[in-house]
């Protein structure tokens, strides 16, 4: 069973959709099915090209409000001997959730996650994640995600429940490091400067 139909953790209260909640709706211009979103900036550790060691998470969209993913444990990615750390495979999870904003066309950013692991992710093994809107109310969109070892179809190895936030673009401008916002907004490529907004940070 996949993050696409395994329903949210109940025993999360503050991450289940309230009552009334609105079914979440794929937007009409949102990427197709099977199309690679790309990283949304180049910095980030997350999907980053020009991260050296970040995840270079692959981010695919998937059908209705959901998106699949992978990246590849690196050396520089573990926390025990041969294991991945944590606080990565949190990462992945959270890149993952963030990509949903992709198939609703909205700015958000994490506001909770709550994560559970099932079994360790050697160095050196891909992780296949999955993840699926569940819910919108108002500027809260629920989701949640998992990632397998071993295949898209392999053992559960993380999984996550996450409450997003919709935010303006004045929350990136108004609070990050002035340096990189003047760079991201100074690029004479457009289209980079607005992607660079589009996912959380």
């Amino acid at each position: 069973m996949s993050a696409a139909t395994t329903p949210p953790n109940a025993s999360r209260p503050g991450l289940a959709p309230p009552p009334g909640a609105a079914a979440p709706v794929r937007h009409p211009e949102a990427p197709v099915p099977g199309e690679l979103l790309g990283a949304h900036y180049d910095q980030c550790f997350g999907c980053g090209e020009s991260q050296p060691h970040g995840l270079h998470l692959a981010a695919r969209a998937g059908e209705g409000v959901s998106v699949t993913a992978e990246f590849t444990v690196q050396p520089a990615h573990q926390g025990a001997p041969g294991l991945a750390h944590g606080g990565v495979l949190v990462t992945a999870l959270d890149e993952t959730l963030g990509s949903l904003s992709w198939m609703l066309r909205i700015i958000a950013v994490t506001g909770r996650l709550e994560s559970d692991f099932l079994r360790p992710v050697p160095v050196g093994s891909t992780l296949y994640l999955s993840a699926r809107c569940t819910a919108v109310d108002g500027r809260k969109i629920y989701s949640s995600a998992e990632g397998r070892i071993g295949g898209p179809d392999g053992p559960v190895a993380v999984r996550a429940d996450a409450l997003f936030v919709e935010v303006e673009l004045g929350h990136f401008t108004r609070n990050g490091r002035p340096e990189e916002i003047k760079a991201a907004m100074a690029d004479p490529d457009q289209v980079k400067v607005a992607r660079a907004f589009e996912v959380n940070p």
